[in-house]
C-alpha cells in the first residue's frame, strides 16, 4: 500500500493569492465529495491509552485505491493522499483518522486493534474475525511498523514533534471492534497483569481436568468421564481464547476462529453429556435419552460446520450452552422436587450456570463492554467446573458410604425382596397358620388381618375356577415334599375387580423329611395378563368399531362348514351375507375423518342389533361388514335379514345439525359344493355379489350367481390382482412428452401407468384405476409412480443440462391428497433423488380441490413448500370458483383436451384465449391437452399457450424410448 502527498514546496511558492486560489479549490472540491474533514486527536504523553473508534472515519472505494483528504496541520493546510490496496483488483474498506502531537518531544505509541473480542461479539454469527487490519499508511512522517502479536493487530506510530499526521487503514473483513492507541510500557503492563491472571485461571482448570482424569482412571462410572470431558473442553477453549494454543502448536490467526467455534460446540456438547450422566436422565424415561443422542448428533454437525462457516457454528453453539443451561435447570429443580438426591445437590451449581449464560449474553451482545467483562466470565467457567467436581465428588462419597457399609447378608436380602415390590407367602403347615403381607389386603381392600389365619382363608378371595388348582398345587408340594410353585392365580378384590398374582413357593423340610412351612413370595402380574388379553383381543377384533374382524370371522366361518361337514343330513348350513356402504368415502372427505368414525360406529352398533344368537357379525374393511347367519336356514328368512341389514345402514344418521344420508349394497351367498371346502371361496362370493349390487344401482340386495364370475374385469378379482401386480412388477410407467410450442422442443413427459396383466394383455387405467381408488391400493400405486417418475427425472437432469431444466408431472388421486401421509411421501421422494425445484410436478384436477378448497389449499401450500411443481389438471371441467382459484398455489393450468379439439360451435377460439388470459394473470403456464393436428399447435400458440401435449406429437412411450427420444444412453 503506497501514498503519494503533493510536495508542500510547490504550495508554499507564489503570492498569498495564489495560496488562496488552492485553499478555496481544496474546499471546494472537499465539499463536492460530500466527505467531512478529519478532526485530529490530541495525543498527549501522559494518556495511556486512547479510544480512537470514535473519531474513525470509514471509507469506501471503487476498486484497489482510495483517495482521501487529509486533517488540517498546524498551518491550516489540507492535502489530498492516495493509498493502493495490498491486493490488486480487490476492494477493501478502509479507515481514516488523524494523530496531533503539540508538544517538543517525539511521541511514540502501539495502535491496538484485538483480533477477537468476546465482548460485543453477537449471538447470531458472531464475530470471530482473525484480523483485524492488513496494513495502516501515514501522510507524512514514520511508517507504522507492525509489531508481532498473537491476540492484536499492532503497529508502533511514531508522532514528530508540532506534526498531524493522517493515517489511512486497510481492513479485513467488515468490522472493527475496537481500536486503541497505547502507552507502550502501559500496554506491556495490562499485557502482563492479564498474563498472570490467564496463568492463574489456566493452571486451574488444567489441575482440575487432570483431578477428573486421575479419579475416571479408578472409578468406572459414567459421571466421572462426563465431568472429565467437560473440564478438558474447557480447558481447550481458555487455550484457544488465550492464544495457548496458537503459540504452542503454531495455528495460524487465519485458523483459529475455526478451532474456537469448534471449542464452543464442544463445550455444550459436553455440558450436555455430563447434565445427561450425572442425573441418569436414561432412568426416568427413554425419551430422555433420544433427545440427548439427537442434540450430541446436531452438536457433532456443528464441529463439522465450524470448518465450513465458524461464524454460523459458533452462534448455534452459543445458543445451545444457552439452551442447555435453561432447560437442564428446569429439569434439575424438577427432578429435586420429586427428591432426587443428586439433582438437589446440583440445584447451586447449575443456578451459578444460568446466572454466568446471562451474564455471557449481556458481554456478547455488548451491554456490558468493561475490560474486566472477559476475563471474570471465563474465571466464572472455570468456577462454574470446580463447583461440578466437588459435587460429583460428594455424591460418590455419598453413594460410597452406603454401597460399602457393612450390611448384614440377612438384610440385604431384605432389602433386595422389599425392592422388587414381592409380597410374603409364608405358611405354617403344622399349625396351619398362613402369613402374608399387609400390603396384599390393601391391594385386595380387605380389612388388616383378613387373611391372617387357616390356609383355607385364602379361598376366600381366589377365583373360584383357580381355587381347586390352589389346593392341588399345596397339596402336592406337601405329598412329595419337593419341588417349587409357580403359578399364577386370580384374586378377587372387595369391590368384585380380578386381579392376577404369581405365587411362587418351595417346601421347607424338618430333619424327619416332613414339610414343616411353605414359604414363597406373591407378585401382582396383573397388567401382564391384562396386555395379553388386550393384544389378543386386538389380534382378532377391529380397534374402532370392537366387532371381530375378518381373522375371527373367517375362522369361525371355517367351525361353521367343518360342523356342517361332519352332521350329515342333519346340517345346518351358514350363510354369508356382506354390506359394503355406498359413497363411504365422500363422507371422509367432505365431512372429515372423524365424522366416518361415527358412521361406523353407528352402523355397527345398528348392525349388533339385527345378529341372532349363534351368528357372527365382522367389520372385513374400511366400510364393508360381513355377517355369518347360522341362526336361520330358510333362504326367504335369510332375505329378509338382509333387507334389515340393508335398512340399518340406510337410516339417517345424525352427526351434529346435519342429516347423513347412507345406502348399503348386500350381496349374500349360499353353500354350494365349492364353498362347502373353502371358507375364502365362500367370502368372496358375497363379495362378488355386494359389488354386483353396487354397480346395478346401489341401495340393494344381490344373491351370488355364478355368471357373476364370469367378467375377468370384476372388481375383487381384478384388486387381487393389483396387489399382486405391484408385487410382481407388471406395473409399467410410460411418458407422454409435453411439447414448448415456441422451438418445438420437448419441456417434459406426463407420467402414465400401463398394467400387462398376465391374462388379459395391457389395460388402460380407465379399468383400473376406479378399483384402485375403491380398494385403497391407489396409494401404492400412486406412489410407485411418483418414485419411478422421481428416479428417472433425476436422471435425464444429471444427463441433460437445460434451461430451463426439464420436468416430468404425475397425477395425484383423491384418496393421496386427503392422506397426510401424501406429503411424507413426497418429502421421501423428493430426499431420495433430488431433482430441479419445481421440476417434479404433481398433478391434481379441478373437481379434486374444489371437493374441499380448504383443507385442498393448505395442503397444497406444504407440498409447494417441500419443493414440488402443482400444476391444476382438467381445468374447465368443473365447477370451480375463480375466488378460490387464486388461492391454490398452482403454477402451471392444464387445458382439458375437450377445449383444444375442433368444435362446430366456433367458439373454442374465444374460450381458449378467455383461459390462456386468466392463467397467464394468475402467474401460471399452460399446457394444452390433446393436440392432435399441426393446425392445432399453430392455433395454440397464437393464443399463447407455452406447451401442448397429444398425439401429434407422439403417444405416451417406456422408459428406454423415453431416454433415447431426449438423446441419453444410460
Amino acid at each position: 500500500m503506497t501514498a503519494r502527498v503533493p510536495p508542500a514546496s510547490r504550495l508554499a511558492r507564489g503570492s498569498s493569492l495564489w495560496l488562496r486560489l488552492v485553499l478555496l479549490a481544496g474546499l471546494v472540491l472537499a465539499s463536492a465529495s460530500g466527505a467531512r474533514a478529519l478532526e485530529a486527536i490530541r495525543v498527549v504523553p501522559q494518556a495511556e491509552a486512547i479510544d480512537l473508534l470514535p473519531a474513525v472515519q470509514a471509507q469506501e472505494s471503487r476498486d484497489d485505491r482510495i483517495e482521501i483528504q487529509t486533517a488540517r496541520d498546524a498551518n491550516g493546510i489540507v492535502r489530498r493522499i492516495e493509498v493502493q490496496a495490498r491486493e490488486p483488483g480487490s476492494r477493501p474498506r478502509w479507515i481514516a483518522f488523524a494523530l496531533a502531537n503539540e508538544t517538543n518531544e517525539q511521541i511514540e505509541r502501539l495502535l491496538v486493534a484485538p483480533r477477537f473480542k468476546m465482548a460485543g461479539s453477537g449471538v447470531f454469527w458472531p464475530d470471530l474475525a482473525a484480523s483485524r487490519i492488513e496494513a495502516i499508511t501515514a501522510s507524512h512522517g514514520y511508517r507504522p511498523e507492525r509489531e508481532e502479536a498473537t491476540e492484536a493487530d499492532l503497529f508502533l506510530i511514531t508522532l514528530d514533534p508540532g506534526s498531524v499526521v493522517t493515517f489511512v487503514a486497510e481492513l479485513r473483513g467488515n468490522r472493527l471492534p475496537e481500536l486503541t492507541l497505547w502507552d507502550p510500557d502501559s500496554y506491556k503492563d495490562k499485557l502482563n497483569s492479564l498474563t498472570l491472571y490467564r496463568g492463574i485461571v489456566t493452571g486451574i482448570a488444567a489441575l482440575l481436568a487432570i483431578f477428573l482424569t486421575i479419579v475416571l482412571a479408578l472409578r468406572a462410572a459414567l459421571i466421572f468421564p462426563a465431568a472429565a470431558a467437560l473440564a478438558w473442553s474447557v480447558l481447550v477453549y481458555l487455550g484457544i481464547d488465550f492464544g495457548f494454543v496458537g503459540r504452542f502448536f503454531g495455528v495460524r490467526p487465519e485458523i483459529e476462529n475455526i478451532y474456537r467455534a469448534g471449542a464452543e460446540a464442544v463445550l455444550g456438547g459436553t455440558l450436555l453429556v455430563f447434565l445427561f450422566a450425572y442425573l441418569n436422565l436414561n432412568r426416568w424415561h427413554a425419551r430422555y435419552a433420544h433427545i440427548t443422542v439427537v442434540w450430541l448428533v446436531l452438536i457433532g454437525a456443528l464441529i463439522a460446520l465450524a470448518s465450513i462457516d465458524p461464524a454460523v457454528a459458533a452462534g448455534i453453539a452459543r445458543i445451545s450452552i444457552a439452551a442447555i443451561a435453561i432447560i437442564g435447570f428446569v429439569l434439575v429443580l424438577f427432578l429435586a422436587l420429586q427428591r432426587y438426591d443428586r439433582a438437589t445437590m446440583l440445584v447451586p451449581t447449575w443456578f451459578l450456570l444460568l446466572v454466568w449464560v446471562i451474564a455471557a449474553g449481556l458481554v456478547v451482545n455488548g451491554q456490558i463492554v468493561n475490560d474486566i467483562a472477559t476475563p471474570a466470565l471465563l474465571g466464572g467457567l472455570v468456577l462454574i467446573v470446580l463447583l461440578i467436581g466437588f459435587t460429583v465428588m460428594q455424591n460418590v462419597f455419598t453413594s460410597s458410604a452406603v454401597a460399602t457399609g457393612a450390611v448384614p447378608d440377612a438384610e440385604r436380602k431384605a432389602l433386595a425382596f422389599v425392592g422388587g415390590g414381592d409380597l410374603v407367602f409364608d405358611w405354617d403347615v403344622s399349625d396351619d397358620h398362613l402369613h402374608v403381607s399387609p400390603d396384599l389386603e390393601a391391594h385386595l381392600g380387605l380389612e388388616r388381618g383378613e387373611l391372617e389365619g387357616r390356609a383355607s382363608a385364602m379361598l376366600d378371595v381366589i377365583h373360584h375356577v383357580d381355587r381347586d388348582r390352589y389346593r392341588t398345587i399345596l397339596n402336592a408340594l406337601i405329598e412329595q415334599r419337593r419341588g417349587r410353585i409357580a403359578q399364577d392365580l386370580r384374586l378377587v378384590s372387595r369391590d368384585g375387580s380380578v386381579l392376577w398374582y404369581r405365587l411362587k413357593a418351595r417346601p421347607v423340610v424338618n430333619r424327619e423329611g416332613e414339610v414343616v412351612r411353605v414359604v414363597g413370595t406373591l407378585t401382582d402380574v396383573t397388567s401382564i395378563h391384562l396386555a395379553q388379553e388386550r393384544l389378543l383381543h386386538d389380534a382378532i377384533h377391529d380397534h374402532l368399531t370392537g366387532l371381530p374382524n375378518r381373522r375371527l370371522l373367517l375362522d369361525r366361518l371355517e367351525s361353521a362348514l367343518v360342523a356342517m361337514r361332519s352332521a350329515g343330513t342333519a346340517m345346518i348350513k351358514p350363510s354369508m351375507i356382506i354390506v359394503d356402504v355406498d359413497r363411504f368415502k365422500q363422507i371422509n372427505e367432505q365431512i372429515g375423518f372423524n365424522a366416518g368414525d361415527m358412521v361406523l360406529l353407528t352402523i355397527a352398533r345398528r348392525l349388533a342389533r339385527v345378529v341372532k344368537a349363534g351368528d357372527t357379525l365382522a367389520r372385513l374393511a374400511g366400510d364393508s361388514f360381513g355377517l355369518v347367519v347360522v341362526s336361520e336356514q330358510d333362504p326367504q328368512r335369510i332375505m329378509a335379514l338382509a333387507d334389515l341389514v340393508r335398512r340399518a345402514v340406510s337410516t339417517p344418521i345424525t352427526h351434529g345439525e346435519r342429516q347423513i344420508y347412507l345406502t348399503g349394497s348386500v350381496g349374500i351367498a349360499f353353500v354350494d359344493d365349492a364353498t362347502m371346502v373353502d371358507r375364502e371361496a365362500f367370502v368372496r362370493n358375497a363379495e362378488l355379489a355386494a359389488i354386483h349390487a353396487k354397480r346395478t344401482g346401489r341401495d340393494r340386495i344381490e344373491v351370488y350367481r355364478a355368471s357373476m364370475r364370469s367378467t375377468p374385469q370384476d372388481k375383487l378379482t381384478l384388486a387381487a390382482d393389483l396387489r399382486r401386480a405391484i408385487e410382481r412388477k407388471e406395473l409399467e410407467v410410460q411418458f407422454q412428452p409435453i411439447v414448448r410450442l415456441e422451438d418445438r422442443a420437448i419441456a417434459g413427459f406426463e407420467a402414465l401407468v400401463r398394467w400387462n396383466h398376465p391374462r388379459l394383455g395391457r389395460l388402460p387405467p380407465s379399468e383400473f384405476i376406479a378399483i384402485a381408488e375403491e380398494t385403497g391400493t391407489i396409494i401404492e400405486l400412486g406412489l410407485f409412480v411418483l418414485e419411478t417418475t422421481a428416479r428417472e427425472l433425476m436422471l435425464w437432469q444429471q444427463n441433460l443440462v437445460v434451461d430451463p431444466p426439464i420436468f416430468a408431472s404425475v397425477n395425484v388421486s383423491s384418496r393421496q391428497l386427503i392422506r397426510n401421509d401424501l406429503l411424507q411421501d413426497v418429502r421421501n421422494v423428493l430426499i431420495r433423488y433430488p431433482v430441479q425445484p419445481g421440476s417434479l410436478k404433481l398433478e391434481i384436477t379441478e373437481t379434486l380441490v374444489m371437493e374441499n378448497p380448504e383443507y385442498a389449499s393448505q395442503m397444497l401450500q406444504k407440498i409447494k413448500e417441500l419443493g414440488a411443481g402443482l400444476a391444476l389438471d382438467d381445468f374447465g371441467t368443473g365447477f370451480s370458483s375463480l375466488s378460490y382459484l387464486q388461492r391454490f398455489p398452482f403454477d402451471t393450468l392444464k387445458i382439458d383436451q375437450s377445449f383444444v379439439r375442433h368444435d362446430d360451435t366456433g367458439k373454442r377460439p374465444l374460450i381458449l384465449r378467455s383461459i390462456v388470459s386468466l392463467a397467464h394473470d394468475l402467474g401460471m403456464t399452460i399446457v394444452a391437452e390433446g393436440a392432435e393436428t399441426e393446425a392445432d399447435t399453430v392455433e395454440l400458440f397464437q393464443l399463447g399457450c407455452e406447451f401442448a401435449q397429444g398425439y401429434v406429437f407422439g403417444p405416451a412411450i417406456n422408459l428406454e424410448q423415453t431416454r433415447r427420444l431426449i438423446g441419453i444412453n444410460a
